[in-house]
C-alpha cells in the first residue's frame, strides 16, 4: 500500500501551512502499510508553546477551509505535542524537547518518506 492522493494533497496544504507560521523539521512519513486507517504522519516541531499552538490551528484552519473534516484534535492546551487526526493525515506538532524525546521517526523509521514541495517565499525584488 501507499498513501492516496488526497493524504499527498492533504499532507502539502499541512506543510505549507505549518511552514507559514515556522514550522521546523517537517517530515511525512508514508504509514498507510502498518496503519491501514491512517496515509501519512506530518511531523513538524515549534520552537515554543506558543509557535505550537500557532502552527497547529493554522494546520487546522488551512486543512478545514479546502473541505478536509477534523476528526480528532489532543494536546492543544498544553501545546508541548498537539496531534491533528484528518482521517488520512495525522499532524503531530511538537515542541523540539517532545519531538527529541519520543522520537517517532526512529518508531516508524521503516516507514517511506513523503516528499513535501513547499513553495519558496516570494522575493520582494
Amino acid at each position: 500500500m501507499t498513501a492516496s492522493p488526497n493524504g499527498i494533497e492533504m499532507a502539502r496544504i499541512a506543510a505549507i501551512a505549518a511552514d507559514s507560521k515556522a514550522g521546523e523539521d517537517l517530515v511525512a512519513l508514508d504509514v498507510s502499510e502498518p496503519l491501514p486507517l491512517v496515509d501519512i504522519f506530518l511531523l513538524v516541531t515549534g520552537r515554543n508553546e506558543r509557535n505550537v499552538a500557532a502552527i497547529a490551528d493554522e494546520v487546522e484552519e488551512k486543512l478545514l477551509e479546502t473541505g478536509h473534516k477534523r476528526l480528532r484534535r489532543e494536546g492543544r492546551q498544553e501545546s508541548r505535542w498537539v496531534l491533528l487526526d484528518f482521517g488520512d493525515l495525522v499532524v503531530h506538532v511538537f515542541h523540539e524537547q517532545e519531538r527529541v524525546y519520543y522520537g517517532l521517526e526512529r518508531l516508524w523509521k521503516d516507514c517511506p518518506v513523503v516528499p513535501l514541495e513547499i513553495p519558496a517565499p516570494a522575493s520582494a525584488d
